[in-house]
């Protein structure tokens, strides 16, 4: 995986800012999920909202309490990204 171009900027908590951000694969108030060109990336958090998404630069804002980021590593077998979470 490239990881150029990939970098995470957390401000205080309540400001996140991505690079290298692929595809919004699902959001709400609670969690963020996301391929970024390491992988899957999960924001978890509260009064979690998307300032602003740039899928052509990669780019992407997040504002609100940020409580944990987590990269999901890609398996061979049993479904998608999702699945494994909501197992």
């Amino acid at each position: 995986m490239d990881s150029s171009g990939h970098k995470i900027a957390l401000v205080g908590r309540e400001r996140l800012e991505i690079t290298g951000v692929e595809e919004v694969e699902s959001f709400d108030e609670g969690t963020i999920i996301m391929s970024t060109n390491l992988g899957a990336l999960i924001v978890r958090g509260e009064g979690l909202h998307i300032e602003t998404l740039s899928l052509d630069g990669g780019a992407l804002k997040v504002e609100g309490r940020v409580e944990s980021l987590t990269y999901e590593e890609p398996r061979e077998a049993g479904g998608g990204l999702l699945s494994r979470l909501f197992r």
